[in-house]
């Protein structure tokens, strides 16, 4: 153990999805096309809520930054799973693993409270609607979005920072697409306990704190749904609410599955699963439940698309 704790490691390998030649093409094909359809449809996003003036609404604020923290998770992670499907051996340097997952938390802690945000948006103009510009300023709006990005930066660097001061074993396989915390404790030569301790509090209060502000804010719209007389009053309730819903329920589903189950049945082919779910396909549908759900943004969308073809005809 002296011996393995003095081995000085200058680079991981990654085992990547999966070990069976036959798959790597067709798997490459599949999440190449995955990824292209978030990069377009979350970068379009960012740049539609920028450019058009009928999408400035706080609602679109939000839904700007929750595209901009999925464009960053999945591209934090997919570009160098990517790379795994077409070489022999996917190594990743020391620094760049501890650079990707920093910038990893960074991202996925900040979608978590982002979500929670717009959550709080939809109760306010449900519940609230003539205070609504009062409370949802512009000032407001800013903070919501400033406070998780402090947080998930100190929350990425404490956990980052702590764990690879931490000497790791001469064993460099990580079981795994990309380098996040669970896969790199099992490669720690020294007591684990409080890296271990400081991750579950925080995933802890990170999911829990963020998931009582989504359920409170739907009781209470649910609530005011239930007292309204008007059916289009309903109707309409419940298609705002329903695009953040479906995002909501898949993304806490698949981070709940990941990081709030007993250790005997923990399994990290599980994880990978887990993992490709919330890191290419979530990013991936996002986007699209929102253009599909939302009348402004399809509406906002016809309007780029017709400047184009007058552009080129």
């Amino acid at each position: 153990m002296e011996i393995q704790n003095l081995t000085v490691l200058n680079e991981f390998i990654l085992m990547g999805i999966t070990d069976r030649p036959e798959l790597q093409a067709p798997l490459f094909g599949l999440f190449l096309v995955i990824y292209a359809v978030s990069v377009v449809g979350n970068l379009g996003m960012v740049i539609l809520t920028m450019m058009d003036s009928r999408l400035q609404a706080p609602m679109y604020f939000f839904l700007r930054h929750l595209a901009f923290t999925d464009l960053g998770y999945s591209t934090t992670v997919g570009p160098k799973m990517l790379v795994n499907f077409v070489v022999d051996q996917n190594t990743i340097s020391y620094n760049f693993c501890a650079i990707q997952l920093a910038f990893f938390l960074v991202f996925i802690v900040s979608e978590i409270f982002i979500l929670s945000a717009m959550s709080y948006d939809h109760y306010v103009a449900i519940c609230n609607p003539l205070l609504y510009p009062v409370i949802m300023s512009q000032r407001v709006c800013q903070l919501l979005v400033a406070v998780p990005y402090l947080y998930s930066t100190f929350v990425s660097l404490l956990v980052t920072v702590k764990m690879f001061n931490l000497p790791f074993c001469g064993y460099n396989v990580i079981s795994h697409f990309y380098c996040d915390s669970l896969p790199l404790l099992s490669l720690l030569c020294s007591n684990t306990h409080e890296i271990e301790m400081i991750i579950l509090i925080l995933a802890g209060f990170d999911l829990i704190s963020s998931l009582l502000i989504v359920l409170i804010s739907y009781l209470l719209i649910l609530t005011s749904i239930l007292r309204m007389n008007s059916a289009e009053g309903r109707h309409k309730a419940f298609s705002t609410c329903g695009s953040h819903l479906t995002v909501v329920i898949v993304f806490y589903g698949t981070l709940i599955f990941m990081y709030v189950q007993p250790k005997s049945s923990h399994s990290f082919d599980g994880d990978k699963v887990a993992s490709l779910f919330y890191t290419l396909v979530i990013p991936m549908l996002n986007p699209l439940i929102y253009s599909l759900r939302n009348k402004d943004v399809k509406c906002a969308l016809q309007r780029v698309w017709k400047k184009l073809r007058n552009l080129f005809s």
